[in-house]
C-alpha cells in the first residue's frame, strides 16, 4: 500500500521502511539528520551505532561513533562537509571527519557551565557554519537560553540570549539554522515561535502559529525552503487536542507557511508522526524526517517499545 502525504506543490510518498539496517541493528531513536552534496545521508540515533551513512537508496555505506557520545542530539554539515555534532548531555560540540576523525571540540566534555549562567555550555542543541564566514552559531540549550558565536578558530565572539518570552528571549532554544543572507534562524521551543537574528545578534522578527518547533533546517538554492518539526503537547491538560503539532511544516524564507504535514494527531502510521525532531532534504526534494519517539512515547508504554522514528518521503510533485 502506498501512503502519501501533502498535497499541491508539496505532495510525498512515505517510505518508513527505507533505511536497510544490518540484522540485529536498530535506531532506537534518531535525533538528527543531514545529508551531503552527494545526497549521501547521515543519521545521528541515540543506539548502539550513533552514526550511520546511507546512500540514497537507504543502503548502509559506513557506520561509526560507538562510545563517543553521552547523548546524540544535533547534527550539521559545513562547508567542506565535516561534521558538526551536538551531544547535549555530554556539553559538547564536536567537529568530525565524514570518517568519524575527531577534528575539534567546543566545551568541556563532561563539565556542565552553572545552569543558566550564559557561558557555554550547558545542553547544547545544535551547531551551524556560516559557509561565507567560517563564523560557528551554537544554540545553548536546555541548560542555558543563549545562542553563541564563533571565530573559525573556536574564539567566542559573542553571546546573546536570556530566559523569557520577550523578543530576543529564549525558553529552550532548540533549532538553529542560516539563510543564505547570513540571518540566524532559532527555533525557540517553549515559545511556540521561530526568532530570527542577524550576524551580530539583533533581533529582527519572529514566526508564531507555531506548536513547539524543534527541528529546523533551510534548504539551500534559490528557492529556500524553511523546514519545521513541531512536537505535540507533553501535557495531560490537551492531550487529547487536535492539531497542535506531530508534524512537519514547510515555510518560504518570508515566514509563509506552503504545507503541513501529518495527521491532526501524533500516531504511529504512515501518514503520522510522534515527535519530529531533525529534518534534511536532497537534492531532488526528498525529505528525511529523525523523531525522537523512544523518549516521547516509547519508553513510557507498558511494556517499553520502539516506535517508528525515521523515515523517508518522497516528493511526488
Amino acid at each position: 500500500m502506498t501512503v502519501t502525504m501533502g498535497g499541491g506543490r508539496f505532495r510525498y510518498e512515505v517510505q518508513t521502511n527505507w533505511a536497510k539496517l544490518p540484522a540485529g541493528w536498530r535506531f532506537r531513536e534518531v535525533a538528527d539528520v543531514a545529508v551531503d552534496s552527494r545526497d549521501r545521508v547521515y543519521v545521528f540515533s541515540r543506539s548502539e551505532h550513533p552514526l550511520m551513512v546511507f546512500d540514497r537508496q537507504g543502503s548502509l555505506l559506513d557506520s561509526w561513533g560507538e562510545g563517543l557520545f553521552s547523548r546524540p542530539h544535533g547534527l550539521t554539515l559545513g562547508p567542506d562537509e565535516s561534521l558538526y555534532l551536538a551531544d547535549d548531555l555530554g556539553h559538547v560540540i564536536q567537529r568530525y571527519t565524514r570518517e568519524g576523525e575527531l577534528l575539534a571540540t567546543l566545551g568541556r566534555p563532561g563539565r556542565p557551565a552553572e545552569f543558566m549562567s550564559g557561558r557555554p555550555f550547558n545542553q547544547p542543541t545544535k551547531a551551524v557554519v556560516d559557509p561565507g564566514t567560517g563564523e560557528l552559531y551554537v544554540s545553548d540549550g536546555y541548560g542555558n537560553a543563549r545562542v553563541h558565536k564563533y571565530s573559525p578558530e573556536g574564539e567566542l565572539i559573542l553571546s546573546w540570549g536570556e530566559s523569557g518570552t520577550d523578543p530576543g528571549q529564549f525558553n529552550l532554544v532548540h533549532g538553529l539554522a542560516l539563510d543564505g543572507r547570513g540571518r540566524v534562524f532559532v527555533a525557540d521551543r517553549e515559545n511556540h515561535r521561530i526568532q530570527i537574528f542577524d550576524g551580530r545578534g539583533n533581533y529582527l522578527e519572529q514566526w508564531n502559529n507555531l506548536h513547539r518547533p524543534c527541528g529546523l533546517h533551510i534548504t539551500g538554492g534559490p528557492e529556500s525552503l524553511v523546514l519545521v518539526g513541531e512536537l505535540p503537547t507533553s501535557l495531560e491538560v490537551n492531550a487529547k487536542y487536535p492539531n497542535i503539532g506531530a508534524r512537519v511544516s514547510l515555510f518560504d524564507l518570508q515566514g509563509r507557511r506552503l504545507a503541513r504535514l501529518g495527521d491532526i494527531r501524533p500516531g504511529e502510521a504512515a501518514h503520522q508522526f510522534i515527535a519530529p525532531h531533525g529534518l534534511a532534504m536532497d537534492s531532488h526534494g526528498d525529505l528525511y524526517v529523525a523523531e525522537v519517539s523512544w523518549s516521547f512515547r516509547g519508553r513510557d508504554l507498558d511494556p517499553p517499545r520502539e516506535l517508528p522514528c525515521f523515515r523517508k518521503l518522497v516528493r511526488l510533485a
